[in-house]
């Protein structure tokens, strides 16, 4: 059976995107009056020169019905299945859209909602290639990686609160003692919602050492294939620390950089820094 693996863009999957052949679906970016394609036409120091020139967050859409059928068709008219992954459907209505897309094709299209976004979605991608390239069937493949969402660790901290507050996530209240007393919020995904679970206080780096600490406390058992460090356009010195204690702290097969699209770095802004995998 030939198969082939899609997902939305918000998998923030970079150069694997080739190199593993899937096909993504952008989402919509909105500047103002201009709409622009996630990953093809616009990236994120757009969005951050956008948000400072106007103080305004951009907005996004979905892409429709009829959207994910032409999508869909394209591979299906080349004797493909498909096995499409979406954003979390608690986020956005990409979930909804794709699955009633889908019926269009009986079983030749299957569409999974991850149940999380960013490289925590990325997960759910790869592993379907890893089981696409093992020869599962696209069946089997669709359950299996379904089964894993609750498993996948989708976790950030944010640098600073600007881009929360804006987005209307935590209040100006919040984010001003927050900047001011250097006070960085665990974000986590529970049952595809976000979540602010608990609060680290210091420099960016030490935050995020104690943060993969945590990490490490928290999951000693997980599945060792890969783990992505994924950021927002954040400092070199600051990933650079995230992956040395990551190799240091874990024993992962494959510790992958990966940075957030424009999609995901306009609702977190710059220098969050995530690091995700699924765990046992």
């Amino acid at each position: 059976m030939d198969i082939q693996i899609t997902a939305d863009s918000t998998c923030d999957l970079g150069a694997l995107v080739a190199q593993r052949d899937i096909g993504i679906m952008p989402l919509t970016v909105i500047l103002g009056a201009r709409s622009y394609r996630d990953g093809v036409d616009i990236a994120p120091q757009d969005i951050f020169d956008y948000v400072a020139r106007t103080g305004e967050l951009p907005k996004t859409s979905a892409p429709n019905v009829g959207d994910y059928e032409r999508f869909f068709a394209r591979y299906v008219d080349e004797g493909k299945t498909v096995i499409h992954y979406n954003i979390s459907a608690e986020a956005s209505s990409s979930h909804a859209n794709a699955a009633e897309a889908a019926k269009k094709f009986k079983d030749r299209v299957y569409v999974v909602d991850s149940r999380a976004l960013s490289s925590g979605q990325g997960l759910m991608v790869m592993k379907a290639a890893d089981l696409r390239d093992d020869g599962m069937e696209a069946d089997e493949i669709a359950r299996t990686t379904a089964a894993l969402a609750p498993k996948i660790n989708t976790s950030f901290v944010p640098d600073r609160l600007d881009f929360l507050y804006k987005g209307g996530r935590c209040s100006r209240l919040s984010m001003y003692g927050a900047n001011l007393l250097r006070i960085h919020p665990l974000i986590e995904m529970h049952d595809g919602k976000l979540a602010a679970d608990k609060k680290y206080r210091g420099s960016m780096e030490k935050c995020i050492l104690n943060y993969i600490a945590d990490l490490k406390a928290q999951y000693p058992e997980y599945d060792d294939t890969r783990a992505f460090v994924t950021h927002s356009s954040a400092d070199a010195l600051l990933v650079e620390v995230a992956k040395r204690a990551v190799t240091e702290m874990f024993s992962f097969r494959e510790v992958i950089e990966t940075v957030a699209g424009s999609v995901i770095t306009g609702h977190c802004g710059r220098n969050t820094l995530g690091v995700l995998f699924i765990t046992k």
